[in-house]
């Protein structure tokens, strides 16, 4: 009798657990998988059509175990007759934490966000065709590193999540990002056959640090070289700019930011742009920057100039800049600048306007741009990725994810760019800002250029591009037809005459 009991209840636990299984309700994402369609485009004027594919592609580690899984998505222009030269570009977004979503439905490809011609959200939210994304020139991929996006980290043999700090070592770091990327990438070049194309990263951002030790990771450790490497609205990239370089690099954004929402004084206001930020930056690095270094010390008389041309060009009182010894922050001018409009100015894109509680106070309550964005971005991506790609899955779609801490010591990714740039004489570099970023400011991304090479014996491959926008400088209209047909011209001259050796 009691066997038969015993047996029952293994029968019953059997059934059980046959049962689990069978309605198993976990959220689970498929390690390497991939759903492919095709699509019709016009990119300037040409009609060609193209083959998208949304997957995911393990990432490994050194036994060999699929530890993550990143979800891509792959564009290849179908009519091409010779795939060896055709470019690839190589596209990722920032944050740390971000997913791609942004470069991805915005700038480079085939289907951008519906938008105004100022990039503010329109409803229905939905996409349309980019008449200006690059897929005409190179075929382009879309990565979200772990936890962003649809990519994930794995559970390992026994069922469970690698510990915070475990996690933090393999993915959460300058440098293990990096690394893991660059592994990741190789096996994708090699699974698509892409070896012999020209090969591109274009990085937002933080993507700028990203892609920036890649050039030196790709080349050191998998031996693949680049033909190109493009920052978009660049961090420091581990190239330092405190004290007062920090501080005077801010003025040509006040002032770009002051011009746009007529706050300058008649005289400057009655310029265009383009003639009041020379202005500017002359004045930044011979005046300003100098009178900031000397600190405590500095003459009452010059400092009183000093701060008298400092206000004619951020659009603030004298008073306010000599109460802030002339170093005002970036957080006080959002709220500063319009304070007697009863209105702040966004942090990302300061053409963006915001309202606050209370008017006194040294900071905004919110970043006015980010909101706006997320109106559009959030429902775009996932009505794009399910319904247009027809990649379905119940994986939340992380816009922003889980990666903190973030390690970020030893960043030397600017001097790895550098020195990829040194072995490589393929390797040419473009930086792309607008003016109206008030977080990764185009002064300080000229700056960045300008020490990322002081021999300057590589300055000819060295370019920037400034844009009437903001840190997303795409999503005005003008400026996403200009900035792709600068990345074009970028590709199409950095690409070597057939035959050409790579050398000096």
């Amino acid at each position: 009798m009691r066997n038969i009991i015993f047996l029952t209840s293994i029968l019953c636990l059997l059934s059980s657990l046959a049962f689990a299984a069978e309605t198993d309700n976990s959220r689970n994402l498929e390690i390497d998988h991939k759903v492919v369609s095709k699509h019709k485009t016009k990119v300037n004027g040409e009609k060609f059509s193209y083959t998208a594919t949304a997957g995911t592609q393990p990432v490994w580690n050194d036994k060999g175990e699929a530890i993550a899984a990143l979800h891509y998505t792959y564009y290849q222009r179908d009519d091409v007759k010779d795939r060896a030269s055709r470019p690839l570009l190589i596209s990722f977004n920032g944050g740390p934490g971000s997913a791609s979503v942004w470069m991805h439905v915005a700038y480079t490809g085939p289907r951008v966000l519906n938008v105004d011609s100022e990039g503010y959200p329109l409803q229905p939210y939905g996409v349309k065709t980019n008449p200006y994304s690059i897929l005409d020139t190179a075929d382009i991929v879309f990565v979200n590193p772990v936890n962003t996006g649809y990519s994930r980290i794995l559970k390992n043999k026994e069922g469970k999540l690698p510990t915070k700090e475990e996690q933090k070592k393999m993915f959460f770091g300058v440098n293990a990002d990096v690394k893991y990327l660059a592994e990741w990438l190789n096996t994708f070049v090699t699974r698509n056959n892409r070896w012999r194309s020209p090969k591109y990263l274009i990085g937002e951002s933080y993507g700028t640090t990203r892609v920036s030790g890649l050039a030196l990771e790709l080349q050191s450790r998998q031996w693949m070289y680049l033909n190109g490497v493009v920052l978009v609205s660049p961090t420091d990239i581990g190239i330092e700019r405190n004290g007062p370089v920090k501080a005077a690099n801010r003025l040509p954004y006040f002032a770009a930011a002051a011009w746009y929402h007529e706050a300058l004084g008649t005289e400057l206001q009655s310029k265009d742009l383009a003639e009041v930020l020379p202005e500017v930056e002359s004045f930044t690095i011979n005046e300003y920057l100098p009178a900031l270094a000397m600190g405590g010390f500095i003459a009452p008389e010059q400092k009183k100039n000093i701060a008298e041309q400092v206000a004619k060009y951020s659009g603030l009182s004298v008073d306010v800049v000599l109460k802030s010894n002339l170093d005002i922050s970036t957080r006080f001018f959002w709220k500063e600048l319009l304070r007697q409009r009863g209105q702040t100015i966004g942090r990302l894109d300061s053409r963006y306007l915001g309202i606050d509680k209370q008017d006194v106070g040294e900071s905004p309550d919110y970043n006015s741009e980010l909101t706006s964005w997320l109106h559009s971005f959030t429902p775009a991506i996932n009505y794009y990725m399910s319904e247009e790609l027809n990649y379905k899955t119940d994986i939340k779609y992380n816009m922003f994810g889980n990666v903190h801490p973030w390690d970020r010591s030893n960043n030397k990714t600017g001097e790895n760019l550098r020195l990829a740039m040194a072995q490589n004489p393929y390797l040419n570099v473009m930086v792309q800002a607008g003016y109206f970023d008030g977080a990764t400011n185009y002064f300080d991304a000229k700056y960045t250029m300008w020490q990322l090479d002081p021999s300057s014996k590589m300055k000819q491959r060295l370019s920037f591009q400034g844009y009437r926008s903001g840190h997303m400088m795409y999503l005005r209209q003008e400026d996403l037809k200009q900035s792709n047909n600068d990345l074009r011209a970028f590709i199409k001259a950095s690409l070597p005459a057939k035959e050409q050796a790579a050398k000096y």
